[in-house]
């Protein structure tokens, strides 16, 4: 019998960049340390996936289309954090690297801390506190809310 996979999940991430160097370098001054580096990606192992960053040339031919047809998905990365005043920290950690203030963190309508930074190749992360939403000891979000 054929064993079930759980549809809901994803085990990568890939952002595409134009100089694989200078992301991770950023991606480095923020803590993140690379899994594996190969010539045209690099692999950060997180709890249950991975991210990639892959350069640019490299994702346009993996996936079989022009480069100017990659970057229509808007989406946001997100980190949450247990406090507001971390919140702070993380988001000035950004920028120092290098990241482009989008909002500058502050309350949000729906009820959290947050504000938004763009990478060095313009993907979007948000930096949050989401009082509905507990983290384990290690920062992941809770299986259960409290």
């Amino acid at each position: 019998m054929a064993q079930q996979l759980t549809a809901q999940r994803v085990t990568l991430i890939s952002l595409g960049v134009d100089d694989l160097e200078r992301s991770g370098t950023f991606y480095k001054a923020l803590g993140w340390q690379a899994a594996e580096e190969l010539p045209e990606v690099r692999f950060y192992r997180l709890k249950g996936l991975m991210l990639g960053l892959i350069s640019i040339d490299a994702l346009s031919a993996d996936q079989g289309q022009p480069r100017a047809g990659l970057g229509k998905g808007a989406m946001t990365l997100a980190q949450n954090y247990r406090s507001p005043a971390e919140v702070d920290t993380a988001f000035a950690a950004a920028v120092a690297a290098g990241a482009t203030v989008l909002k500058q963190p502050d309350q949000a309508y729906w009820g959290g801390y947050s504000g938004y930074f763009a990478d060095p190749d313009s993907h979007v992360w948000e930096i949050a506190h989401n009082p509905f939403w507990p983290l384990d000891a290690e920062g992941y979000l809770a299986e259960e809310r409290s």
